[in-house]
């Protein structure tokens, strides 16, 4: 390793998900600094987060989606890591004080997959009154928008227990994030995603970012050959909205953003939980080059939703705990 940087750890859920993550941000970080030995410069420290632990109830009843953060911020606050390495789409809008999201990588496809026990399905496909499984209110509205007559049971833990109880039934489906199937080596990581037009995915789904300690500059400079400038300027964008909207998992809301032409595109939604209705908008512009620029967009995006949506949306944020 450089004489000039220290040896820096790496705080990570113990998920197989969340560490394959954490080996990637490991090999990245050993290959930008020169280090053939990349578990000696960049020790990871595995954690069990109170959100691993819950595996018989939704997230919103227990406390939302800083449940998969806490831990990891408390290590990196008192010293035991110099990073956190996060799937974005469960880090919470605003950030424990002490610490600063420092880097993100360049996003991995961002659709939803519908696992079927025969392979690949579509909303559209299911049978009448099919059973899905998910434990994302989100999914659970898209689905219902886009086909009423689905049952919707609760369904938790990582890809492997997924699967497995999907081969086992009644289950007919369930949603999985694109990103992590394929960063998992798995191979439905390679078959078609679903349509943005019935499950725009979470927003920064896909992401993965690296929290340091705000005043921690030799670890900010460790990351940054690794910062990938339009994924981060396209999940500050749709966090924005997330922001103006919400801020949990406890509101059925989608966001997403993308460069093209030099131009970010971003698109938000939100939906009543039981699916019966849909506000969604989209803008595009131009001269987006800062994350606080960025933001605004999105937090401008997100407000511009809520009044479009008037008082049903206020109605269903007031329900769900914004």
């Amino acid at each position: 390793m450089a004489a000039s940087l220290p040896v820096l750890a790496i705080a990570t859920r113990t998920s197989p998900l969340a560490m394959a993550q954490a080996r990637m941000v490991q090999a990245k970080l050993a290959a930008a600094h020169g280090l053939d030995d990349a578990e000696a410069g960049f020790p990871i420290l595995g954690l069990v987060t109170t959100g691993d632990r819950i595996t018989d109830r939704a997230l919103l009843e227990a406390g939302g989606k800083g449940l998969f953060t806490r831990e990891l911020d408390r290590a990196q606050l008192d010293g035991q890591a110099a990073f956190a390495v996060h799937s974005m789409k469960d880090v919470p809008t605003h950030l424990p004080d002490g610490l600063a999201l420092a880097c993100v990588l360049e996003r991995e496809d961002p659709s939803d997959i519908l696992l079927t026990a025969s392979g690949a399905g579509t909303l559209e496909s299911l049978p009448e009154s099919a059973l899905i499984g998910t434990a994302s209110l989100r999914r659970q509205a898209q689905a219902l928008y886009a086909r009423p007559d689905l049952q919707i049971t609760l369904l938790r833990g990582n890809v492997g227990t997924r699967l497995q109880k999907l081969k086992d039934g009644p289950i007919a489906a369930t949603f999985l994030a694109k990103a992590g199937l394929k960063r998992l080596g798995r191979p439905e990581g390679s078959w078609p995603g679903l349509s943005f037009d019935h499950c725009l995915p979470a927003p920064a789904q896909g992401a993965i970012g690296i929290t340091i300690r705000s005043n921690d500059t030799r670890a900010r400079a460790a990351l940054e050959p690794l910062n990938h400038v339009p994924t981060a300027l396209a999940i500050a964008a749709e966090r924005g909205a997330l922001e103006a909207l919400d801020g949990s998992c406890r509101t059925p809301l989608a966001a997403h953003a993308a460069f093209a032409d030099g131009r970010l595109h971003l698109i938000a939604e939100i939906l009543q939980p039981d699916g019966k209705r849909r506000w969604r908008t989209e803008e595009t512009r131009d001269g987006i080059d800062t994350l606080e620029a960025a933001r605004a967009f999105g937090v401008s995006l997100g407000q511009a939703l809520r009044r479009d949506g008037g008082a049903d949306v206020e109605a269903i944020l007031a329900k769900t705990g914004s």
